[in-house]
């Protein structure tokens, strides 16, 4: 069932982005999320502890301080443990990701998937680009050999860079929401609005990661920040520039980046599994077990641990090529 407004759907396609407030009851929503969370927090500290990279468990520290203190002792960000998806390259037999069933019920959330089908309509699958991010406060995050920050702002980018062009026609709608208000200070997002309606631009990669040169920034306008209250989502077009503030609080700026696309359209990374969320043509596929698709990632994990993982982007490190 369709949630939004008609104004609301024309702002997102004229803006490129849209807030909505009370998606998620804290509460009752991201409750479950934290408790699962500190089980994966704990299988990390056991884990490094075991290889001798941290001196401590400290499992006296509450959630947030005992994940600063791990980062702080082991020298590193260990930020694939919380995701619920695979890293996109140099995938391991042992590489971590987490599948619980709270996180699983957050990304078929009810009140979420009518936003969503509001958006790109009622058949709806949940693509296998996943993040749970846990940005600490920049001044505790430890840096590379080089003195950058290991996980800082996020760079200047659109969405629909992480995809090969063959999937550039996919509706790919972005969902990001704060497990805890995301504000200015804490490193909430910032976007160009209607930068969309600028196609894809060119862009460059650093570690990995794309970014769009400044040079091709001139048309962009203006960006403005997004601050978003825990319980609402934001919704960003897959063309939409955007980027993040750094983290300059004392706290960890926790939130979750999903992405869905109509079931019929063209597949995005393909050798991830991903799953039909919503679908009122064939109801039967519906996904509703988290067991099912962790078994199917599991799987995955092993298949691209002995076979490498397939080309997932069109960029080339430090040089910048035509989209």
């Amino acid at each position: 069932m369709a949630l939004l407004t008609e104004a609301q759907v024309t702002e997102f396609r004229d803006r490129g982005y849209l807030v909505i407030d009370n998606i998620f009851d804290p509460q009752t929503d991201f409750t479950p999320i934290m408790e699962e969370y500190q089980g994966v927090l704990e299988r990390l500290a056991q884990d490094l502890y075991a290889q001798g990279k941290i001196t401590s468990l400290y499992g006296d520290l509450p959630f947030e301080q005992r994940l600063l203190a791990i980062y702080q002792d082991s020298g590193k960000v260990h930020g694939q443990y919380f995701n619920p998806s695979l890293p996109a390259d140099d995938v391991k037999e042992d590489t971590p990701y987490w599948i619980g069933p709270a996180v699983f019920q957050a990304l078929r959330h009810q009140r979420l998937l009518d936003a969503i089908e509001s958006i790109i309509g009622g058949e709806i699958y949940v693509a296998p680009i996943l993040y749970a991010r846990m940005k600490p406060p920049e001044h505790l995050t430890p840096r590379d050999s080089m003195g950058r920050v290991q996980l800082g702002k996020t760079l200047i980018h659109q969405d629909n860079a992480g995809l090969l062009p063959e999937a550039d026609e996919t509706e790919m709608l972005t969902v990001w929401f704060p497990m805890k208000d995301a504000t200015v200070n804490n490193g909430c997002l910032c976007v160009w609005p209607g930068s969309h309606h600028l196609g894809l631009l060119p862009h460059s990669l650093d570690r990995s990661r794309p970014y769009i040169p400044t040079e091709y920034l001139k048309t962009s306008g203006k960006a403005v920040p997004v601050t978003v209250k825990c319980g609402s989502v934001l919704f960003m077009h897959k063309r939409i520039i955007h980027a993040s503030y750094a983290n300059k609080s004392e706290e960890v700026r926790w939130s979750f980046d999903c992405r869905y696309t109509p079931i019929h359209q063209p597949k995005v990374r393909e050798f991830f599994p991903g799953f039909v969320a919503r679908s009122y043509q064939d109801p039967e596929t519906e996904l509703h077990d988290p067991v099912v698709w962790d078994r199917q990632w599991h799987e995955a994990r092993q298949k691209l641990a002995k076979e490498g993982t397939p080309k997932f982007h069109r960029w080339t490190e430090n040089k910048t090529l035509s989209p």
